[in-house]
């Protein structure tokens, strides 16, 4: 019985050590792609001003593409429980990039030079730089007061920012959908239904603002949560 049970806590913590390590892999993969990517965009811009704004997707579009198709990973991670998160929060903030960066710049190749995708780029790459070097150290047993504290906190000027840079992309996108009728479909009789897509990015972008009260609460409630004096002494302890 006793050897059992020592069998079981050794898988347990077999288990957990594994699981730590994929996700401190996972972490640190993110990191890099981010941290490149907004190495890049501040050394572009240093080196050729306001002419790098423009082909911003073109030269960090295929590494932002990857690291948030990587991100899709984060709802497994919940679900599995090997990651401490709410499922719905993180599942809203991940759609929104999904959607904006795939089906609002990514299918038009005339809203990719637009500055706000590179403000747009800059505020997600800046929350997530810090993010994810706060997960990294955190899932090693490694924590920083001023780390936690700035991961807790930076989002309060940033995620509005990025709320709004986000619909402003997806108005100045309309025209070109409304133009080229990308993704609006008229299926053909006897069903005789019409679905316009630019209707549809109008609804979402009314949509945003109400999971941007819903994501903004719950970012709330982690800060609270992460930032009491109880827990920074536990972490401290």
């Amino acid at each position: 019985m006793h050897f059992g049970f020592a069998y079981l806590l050794y898988r347990s913590c077999l288990y957990s050590c594994t699981m730590n390590t994929y996700l401190f892999i996972y972490y640190l993969i993110q990191f890099c792609g981010h941290s490149w990517i907004f190495t890049n965009m501040i050394i572009r811009f240093l080196s050729f001003g306001k002419d790098s704004l423009a082909d911003t997707f073109y030269s960090i579009g295929l590494v932002m593409r990857l690291c948030q198709s990587l991100s899709i990973l984060e709802l497994l991670h919940i679900l599995v429980g090997i990651e401490e998160n709410r499922f719905l929060p993180r599942f809203l903030q991940i759609t929104e990039r999904i959607i904006i960066l795939f089906v609002v710049i990514t299918s038009q190749e005339e809203v990719q030079g637009k500055y706000i995708v590179c403000v747009l780029f800059f505020l997600w790459n800046l929350l997530d730089v810090v993010r994810y070097t706060y997960c990294m150290l955190s899932v090693s047993g490694t924590y920083y007061g001023a780390l936690t504290w700035l991961n807790y906190t930076l989002w309060i000027p940033v995620y509005p920012l990025s709320i709004l840079a986000k619909a402003f992309a997806i108005y100045e996108s309309l025209p070109y959908f409304e133009s080229f009728g990308t993704y609006s479909i008229k299926l053909p009789f006897p069903v005789a239904l019409s679905i316009y897509f630019p209707y549809i990015l109008k609804l979402y972008l009314a949509m945003l603002f109400v999971g941007m009260y819903f994501i903004t609460t719950y970012l709330c409630s982690e800060r609270k949560a992460h930032l009491g004096a109880s827990y920074i002494k536990e972490k401290r302890s």
